[in-house]
């Protein structure tokens, strides 16, 4: 991939998406489409949005029962996504029956820890010790469970591209050195994750709430 940056764009008018797409599209790689615009167009939607010329990622988080799962996998199938995440604490079951139902050609990648949570917020839901220790031990389970990789912050990327060579990497909650980081709580730089083994880069308000959305792209891009 020669640009690794997916632009997060998960707004509610298709309209607004489309275009803000058609701005960027020359300096980033691909369009993630989260549950706010999924859930908003559906299929109809995500096709107007491949009309870009660009890869889909779907960041569905889907996160069910075994076969709800693998019948949601299958319903997308003729969108043709690149990515498509699950979440792996659904279970190794879960995991293996998402990538059997996938398109040949999408990647099925397991989100272990949201980047917005820390080790307070674990501990809260009854997990015991570390974040990093809960990415590494969800990584290790969705390897087993034949995913093609995992979401992580770029805070454990390093270390799980260690543990899974050839894992496939999404790294969300990224931000441009000086930028705010708003409700994220583990996060770095673009270039720090994409040093670090990432292999994709999730990129959204510093591009899509920036005063010239082409301008922060062009500057995110100039950093890799």
């Amino acid at each position: 991939m020669s640009n690794p940056v997916y632009v997060a764009i998960d707004m509610p008018r298709l309209d607004a998406a489309k275009a803000l797409a058609e701005r960027v599209k020359g300096h980033v790689g691909g369009l993630k489409l989260g549950m706010e615009f999924f859930y908003a167009h559906g299929h109809h939607g995500v096709m107007e949005m491949a009309h870009v010329g660009l890869p889909i990622f779907l960041d569905l988080k889907l996160h069910d029962i075994p076969n709800t799962v693998a019948g949601a996998m299958q319903s997308i199938h003729l969108l043709e996504p690149a990515i498509v995440t699950v979440h792996a604490n659904g279970g190794r079951a879960m995991m293996e029956d998402a990538k059997a139902a996938a398109g040949e050609n999408t990647k099925v990648v397991a989100v272990t820890l949201l980047t917005s949570l820390d080790q307070n917020d674990l501990a809260k839901t009854g997990v015991n010790g570390c974040a990093h220790d809960q990415v590494m031990r969800l990584a290790e389970l969705s390897e087993a469970a034949g995913l093609d990789g995992i979401v992580c912050s770029g805070r454990e990327v390093g270390a799980v591209h260690k543990q899974w060579k050839n894992g496939y990497f999404v790294v969300p909650g990224l931000r441009p050195a000086d930028s705010a980081t708003g409700d994220q709580k583990r996060v770095v730089t673009p270039r720090q994750a994409r040093d670090d083994g990432a292999s994709v880069l999730v990129v959204g308000r510093p591009i899509t709430r920036a005063e010239d959305p082409l301008a922060a792209a062009r500057a995110i891009e100039a950093t890799l």
